[in-house]
């Protein structure tokens, strides 16, 4: 895949949290401090969804068991070895891009 737009930067303000589906892959949509970040959608404890959770500082938490995930890295706050998706992000003017396969 390649890059797609996913959002609007006007829809995402800092400390803004969405889900956006790119092709059938969810993605958490987060703006932390004007950083636009991507990380997969599902949590793998039990499968919440990430983009309908919070931001904790740089961290996704997942909003049925609130497990933290880096938002720059994927890796989970009390156990790195697991992991979400990060994805490649770019934004053009007002659009966000995100590379779903990155």
């Amino acid at each position: 895949m390649a890059f797609m737009k996913l959002c609007s930067l006007s829809k995402l303000p800092p400390g803004e949290l969405r889900e956006v589906i790119a092709g059938a892959i969810p993605i958490a949509l987060c703006n932390v401090d004007g950083e636009i970040r991507a990380i997969g959608g599902i949590c793998p404890h039990l499968g919440g969804p990430m983009g309908y959770g919070a931001l904790n500082g740089e961290n996704v938490v997942c909003p049925w068991h609130a497990w933290e995930f880096s938002s720059l890295t994927g890796a989970l706050d009390f156990n790195p070895d697991i992991r979400v998706p990060t994805y490649a992000v770019r934004v053009e003017g007002d659009d966000i891009l995100v590379d779903p396969s990155a």
